[in-house]
């Protein structure tokens, strides 16, 4: 069988929700975003039933160790001095307090996930659970998709921050260079945050997808087909190989 990919699909995954009620107010953008939570927050709860009630997809945004070591990671934070037991039980119950998530995203994590030890632990998790990994790529030496491909955990990587300047300028250059990218790409994933210039810059552009004929996916949509490809290649390898043998 041959799994037909759509043309020009992306996702984009909005982080660090559950800080402010504000948050919510972002429920009102189109379907198709994906929203990552961050875990024990004062609205966490709220946005995540909210969010079911509208079928959206979601992630638990697990805060990671980074590199400057003066950032405040916030509750449920995974640290590099951490053991196995103590990292697998923190991870677990902040996965249990939000059951609604098809997945998990490292919320910064620059100095933990260049350590291939706490991601194979974060994957054995990740794995008994069926949920699969988002890398949001606060590194270029990230160990994350190599550890969860030992696992056996679906994985993609983030391409894009929309958002770390939020002047109209620097939007509309993040938005231009993540079609570019659409051009030679399957799919693109661009991570934004909850900033009330971002959220008004989603929402027009959004209301403008006919025009770049690009389709809003949720990620685990991206997922699933990247693995279809991939099995279907596997297939194709095994196939030449018995055609070879036969010859």
């Amino acid at each position: 069988m041959t799994f037909a990919v759509p043309a020009k699909q992306f996702a984009i995954v909005i982080d660090d929700i559950g800080n402010h009620q504000r948050d919510l107010e972002l429920l009102s953008l189109p379907g198709g975003i994906t929203f990552s939570i961050l875990p024990h927050t004062p609205f966490s709860q709220q946005f995540a039933f909210a969010a079911s009630r509208q079928q959206r997809e979601l992630l638990l945004h697990v805060p990671m160790q980074a590199q400057d070591s003066e950032k405040a990671l916030g509750p449920g934070a995974l640290t590099t001095d951490m053991e196995k037991w103590q990292l697998q039980m923190t991870l677990g119950n902040a996965l249990s307090t939000l059951p609604q998530v098809k997945g998990v995203n490292n919320h910064m994590g620059s100095a933990l996930t260049e350590q291939i030890e706490p991601m194979k632990w974060t994957m054995e998790i990740l794995k008994k659970r069926g949920l699969y990994f988002l890398d949001s790529r606060t590194t270029s030496h990230s160990q994350a998709q190599y550890a969860a491909n030992l696992y056996g955990v679906k994985n993609v990587a983030r391409q894009v921050f929309l958002d770390n300047d939020i002047s109209t300028e620097a939007l509309n250059k993040q938005w231009q260079h993540m079609l570019k990218l659409l051009d030679n790409h399957e799919h693109v994933i661009i991570i934004a945050h909850p900033y009330k210039e971002t959220a008004a810059f989603l929402a027009a552009k959004l209301a403008e997808l006919e025009s770049i004929d690009a389709k809003l996916v949720p990620v685990s949509q991206l997922v699933e087909q990247k693995y279809v490809r991939l099995a279907e290649i596997a297939e194709q390898h095994a196939i030449s190989g018995q055609l070879r043998l036969q010859e």
